[in-house]
C-alpha cells in the first residue's frame, strides 16, 4: 500500500484588502543615475498595496501584518515616519508590521531630502497619503480576518537570470545578463481559502529583480509584477500579493528597456508559472491517498483526496515566531563621509565643466556619479555607529512552512541554501521588509571583482553567509532533518 502525500499547508487567521497608491504623475520618478528626465510623465499600470493579517487562530494579537508595497525602497527616515504613521493606528504593534517593497525601479525615488527637484515637492504629500491609506488597509485586513487554510506549491519560472556579467571587452564587471551564471528559477505560491471553500487570496514569492523598465521609462510603473499580479487575478478573482525574494544578482534577462510591452511580456511568464502552480494544488485540509484496486479492462489503482484528521488539523494550527539581532561586521574599507563629499563635488565639476565644452556623453556619466555619491551619503548617514550592523531577523512557522523576513537585497545564497538545508519545508524567504539597509550583502566570492553590489556593500565579505547559518540553524529547530 503506498503511503498517502500531503501537501504542504497550514491553518491560521487571515484577512486581506487592497488600495492603489500610485503617485500623482509628475512627481520626482529619476531613479536611475543615466535617467535625464526628474518628473514622471504618465503611469503605465498603477501601483497597488496589499495588507495581509496573518495570525494564529484565535490569538490575533500574536500574528503579523505584511503589507506587499509597489516601491522600490524607502530610505530610513521616511520608512520609520511611515511604520510610525501605521502603527499609530489601533490594531497593529509596529514590531508586527512588515512592508515588504517589490523593488519596483519605475515607481520613482520616495526621498523627501530631495523637494527642490522638480517634482520632489509632491514627494512629502504624497507619503503623508500613502500612511494614512495604508493605515486604513491594515484595519481593513484585519476587519476581514477569518479562519483560512494557507496552501503552498513550488512552480518554476526562468524569468530571473544572473547579472554579474565580466565585459571582455571593457575588462571590469557590468550588471546585466550573464548567460552562464546560476539563477535561482523557484516561484513560491500561497492559495488562501476560507472555511467555506471561498478564495481569500495568492502569493508569489520569487526572487528577480524588477528592473525590466529602467533609465529610458518616463512611466510610473510596478514593473513586471503588475501584469504577473493581473494574469494570476483574472483567473482567481481574489488579491495576488508578490514577495520578492533573495534577488541581489538577479534580474531579468530582457531588461534595462524603456518599453512597458516587455516589462508586462516579463510579468505574464510569472503570472502562468505561478498559476500552473495553483492549478496542481490539492483541495486544502485533504492529503492524496490511494483508493484500492477497482477491476475493469485493467486493474485500476485510483487515488482520491481525504480529509485530513483532527489531530493533523490541530498540528497546522501551529505557530512559531521569533525575532532577534545578528551582528555583522562593517566593511574594512567603508568609505568615509568627507571623502565621498569630496568625489561627489569632483564629479560635479567635471558635469559643468563637459557642459561647457557641450560634450554631452560625458556630462551625462558625470551626473549619474554625482547621484550614485547622493545616495551614498544616505546611506552613510543612517548606519548605525560601533563596528558592526545589527541586522534584525523576523521569522516565523505557521503549520507545515516557515517564512523569513529581512531588510535590504540579498544574493540569492540565502534562499537557496536554507532552503537546501531544509528540504522538508517550504520556507518564504521576504527581503527588502521595512527598509533597504544595510543595502546589499553579496555573496562572500563577489567581493574584491568590482562588481557593483559589493563595491557599494557596507557590510563585510562573509556577512551574508554568516547570515544565513544563522537563518537556517534557527529554522531547523523548527523542521529537524
Amino acid at each position: 500500500m503506498p503511503p498517502p502525500l500531503e501537501a504542504p499547508q497550514s491553518i491560521c487567521s487571515f484577512g486581506a484588502a487592497r488600495a492603489n497608491v500610485t503617485p500623482p504623475v509628475g512627481i520626482y520618478h529619476r531613479m536611475w543615475g543615466a535617467a535625464a528626465h526628474e518628473r514622471s510623465t504618465g503611469v503605465h499600470r498603477p501601483l497597488t498595496a496589499t495588507a495581509a493579517g496573518i495570525a494564529p487562530v484565535g490569538r490575533p494579537g500574536e500574528g503579523v501584518v505584511l503589507i506587499a508595497l509597489d516601491h522600490c525602497l524607502f530610505w530610513d527616515a521616511e520608512m520609520d515616519r511611515l511604520l510610525d504613521a501605521i502603527a499609530s493606528k489601533p490594531g497593529v504593534g509596529r514590531d508586527r508590521l512588515l512592508v515588504a517593497f517589490s523593488h519596483t525601479h519605475a515607481a520613482g525615488l520616495m526621498d523627501v531630502r530631495r523637494a527642490d527637484r522638480p517634482g520632489g515637492d509632491l514627494i512629502a504629500p504624497y507619503l503623508a497619503d500613502l500612511a494614512d491609506r495604508l493605515a486604513g488597509l491594515v484595519a481593513e485586513a484585519l476587519d476581514r480576518a477569518e479562519p483560512a487554510t494557507l496552501n503552498y506549491a513550488t512552480g518554476r519560472c526562468d524569468l530571473a537570470a544572473h547579472r554579474d556579467l565580466f565585459d571582455e571587452v571593457g575588462g571590469r564587471y557590468v550588471c546585466g545578463f550573464h548567460p552562464d551564471g546560476p539563477a535561482d528559477d523557484t516561484v513560491l505560491v500561497v492559495r488562501v481559502t476560507a472555511a467555506d471553500g471561498r478564495l481569500l487570496a495568492t502569493m508569489v514569492n520569487y526572487a528577480c529583480h524588477p528592473t525590466t523598465l529602467a533609465w529610458e521609462n518616463t512611466l510610473i510603473s510596478p514593473d513586471y509584477p503588475g501584469a504577473m499580479r493581473e494574469v494570476v487575478e483574472q483567473a482567481t478573482g481574489v488579491p495576488c500579493l508578490f514577495l520578492q525574494g533573495a534577488s541581489g544578482e538577479l534580474g531579468p534577462r530582457e531588461g534595462f528597456v524603456g518599453d512597458p510591452a516587455v516589462a508586462d511580456r516579463n510579468g505574464r511568464r510569472l503570472g502562468h508559472a505561478a498559476l500552473a502552480a495553483l492549478e496542481g494544488m490539492p483541495p486544502p485540509r485533504t492529503r492524496f491517498e490511494y483508493a484500492g484496486a477497482v477491476e475493469s479492462g485493467a486493474v485500476l489503482g485510483p487515488w482520491h483526496h481525504a480529509p485530513l484528521d483532527a489531530d493533523r488539523l490541530r498540528a497546522l494550527e501551529d505557530w512559531d515566531l521569533e525575532r532577534w539581532t545578528v551582528a555583522l561586521p562593517y566593511h574594512p574599507d567603508l568609505p568615509t563621509t568627507e571623502a565621498t563629499r569630496e568625489d561627489r563635488g569632483r564629479w560635479e565639476s567635471e558635469e559643468r565643466a563637459a557642459r561647457e565644452r557641450s560634450d554631452a556623453t560625458h556630462a551625462a556619466e558625470c551626473r549619474a556619479f554625482v547621484e550614485r555619491m547622493d545616495r551614498q551619503l544616505i546611506r552613510l548617514a543612517d548606519l548605525p555607529p560601533g563596528p558592526t550592523f545589527p541586522f534584525e531577523v523576523l521569522i516565523w512557522r505557521t503549520g507545515d512552512v516557515a517564512w523569513v523576513a529581512v531588510k535590504g537585497e540579498h544574493y540569492q545564497h540565502l534562499q537557496v541554501e536554507i532552503r537546501r538545508r531544509i528540504p522538508a519545508a517550504p520556507i518564504l524567504v521576504l527581503t527588502i521588509v521595512n527598509g533597504w539597509q544595510p543595502g546589499y550583502l553579496p555573496a562572500a566570492a563577489a567581493y574584491g571583482k568590482g562588481i557593483y553590489q559589493a563595491e557599494i556593500a557596507v557590510l563585510a565579505a562573509g556577512s551574508l553567509e554568516t547570515l544565513t547559518d544563522e537563518v537556517a540553524a534557527r529554522l531547523q529547530k523548527w523542521f529537524p532533518a
